[in-house]
């Protein structure tokens, strides 16, 4: 279908776009791309032989047979103009994404509030280990291909499916696992009501010969108006279709349970990442191969075996020998909840949380869910708010958080740069402590920074 075809991606330095754009360029089309600034990810795909213009050109879209943006290009964008005033056909990512996944035989489709990433990658290395025909469109870079995307043949398509702005809804899952459901991206959505009915439309676009796979322990989730189709539902507290029962933890904190289908026993595991919430992750995960026949060696394999993906409680270095630093996407205090449960099985001396903000709307919506978990942590430092897509008309700042943890922890303050952060944490911090910086933005840029690379 996009054999010869031209295709131009504005915003192609994107985690998604540029996997999309990579995939696109397998199957024999001739990729082209814009982006604003130059990145690993733009340099990576110049290496593959896509030209990348840094800024806008609209003569880039003259040869252009369809032309895809990402949802915060503006209609103002002048490679964008020119596409419409050319009449060229234009996808917004999400659109294009869904007209991608018509391509393939099975397309496995892993949304929810949180946990999309890891769970994505979970069931990617088991198809990676079980040696299926598979393609994979994650949102984070999977250690075990070092890469975002993976193109490996037209019979399963694994994805990442986000909710935000209804992006989701443009797919075309013949399976699908909804983790959980939380009060996210209220800046679109408004509330968990509006939030509960993109969910309800999405698993409404499963076939009737589709498999939803649910999470019965999540409230929000139970609550949803099931589609008529093959419904299955896994958990630790309920008398779930898959269960994780006998659950301890090694001394590095990682769970081991065995895991029970119907009642009986189907298989035991071993994890090697961190927190409760995992082993919710692994469960849906299981269940997603076993619907579709996955052996069971590849399935112990590939769960067990994996180790995270980029940016989720990824372990970054020692500073001086014994400081541990780590890094955490984490950027909703139910993330960051996780998160701490997480470190709490680190043995440390004190712990440190970096905490960046991601938007305004989030940052005054969950202010103080926020300052209530964060003030947990041994110390906080509180970053400059990230801005995202946004300007600041929710007349919130960052003195506003550490005021709020203040009342519980004295041991917070609020460092304007990430250079004066990691001087703080030069000054401060004491051998076998354990420094974590948390956030969607470029907050992982102060662990780089004290260890020296970057």
């Amino acid at each position: 279908m996009y054999k010869d075809k031209t295709i131009h991606f504005i915003g192609i330095g994107g985690i998604s776009m540029s996997g999309i754009a990579e995939i696109i360029q397998s199957m024999g089309a001739i990729v082209t791309g814009s982006d604003m600034q130059e990145s690993k990810v733009v340099k990576a795909l110049e290496e593959k032989g896509i030209s990348v213009t840094i800024g806008t050109n609209p003569n880039n879209i003259d040869k252009a047979d369809i032309v895809v943006y990402t949802a915060a290009i503006s209609e103002d964008n002048e490679e964008l103009k020119r596409a419409r005033e050319l009449n060229k056909p234009t996808f917004e990512r999400a659109e294009f994404l869904g007209e991608l996944t018509k391509e393939y035989k099975h397309v496995l489709c892993i949304s929810g509030t949180h946990g999309k990433s890891t769970t994505t990658g979970m069931i990617s290395s088991v198809f990676l280990e079980s040696k299926l025909p598979t393609t994979i469109q994650i949102g984070a870079i999977l250690p075990k291909i070092n890469a975002n995307f993976y193109v490996g043949g037209h019979d399963y398509f694994i994805m990442e499916a986000c909710e935000y702005k209804d992006s989701f809804l443009s797919f075309y899952p013949t399976s699908a696992i909804v983790l959980n459901i939380d009060d996210d991206h209220l800046d679109y959505f408004k509330n968990l009501d509006n939030i509960k009915a993109s969910f309800t439309k999405y698993i409404h676009k499963l076939p009737k010969d589709g498999n939803l796979i649910i999470n019965k322990d999540d409230a929000n989730t139970m609550s949803l108006e099931l589609p008529d189709t093959n419904v299955y539902t896994y958990g630790i507290n309920s008398d779930a279709d898959l269960v994780a029962k006998n659950i301890t933890y090694d001394e590095l904190g990682h769970p081991i349970f065995d895991v029970y289908f119907k009642n009986e026993l189907y298989l035991s595991l071993h994890l090697s990442v961190l927190g409760k919430h995992n082993i919710y992750n692994a469960l849906a995960s299981v269940l997603m191969c076993l619907v579709h026949n996955v052996d069971k060696e590849s399935i112990i394999k590939g769960i067990n075996e994996y180790h995270g993906v980029e940016r989720r409680f990824e372990y970054i270095g020692k500073y001086k020998d014994n400081i541990l630093v780590y890094d955490d996407y984490a950027h909703h205090p139910t993330e960051i909840t996780s998160t701490y449960n997480a470190a709490k099985s680190i043995k440390c001396h004190q712990n440190w949380a970096i905490f960046q903000s991601h938007t305004y709307s989030r940052t005054k919506e969950h202010l103080e869910e926020f300052a209530s978990i964060l003030k947990k942590f041994d110390n906080v430092i509180i970053a400059p708010i990230y801005p995202a897509r946004e300007t600041n008309i929710y007349n919130v700042k960052e003195e506003d958080l550490v005021e709020l943890i203040k009342k519980d922890n004295p041991n917070v303050c609020y460092i304007p740069t990430f250079e004066e952060i990691v001087k703080y944490l030069k000054d401060n911090v004491q051998d076998n402590d354990l420094v974590l910086t948390i956030g969607a933005g470029p907050v992982n840029e102060v662990g780089l920074s004290l260890l020296g690379k970057k």
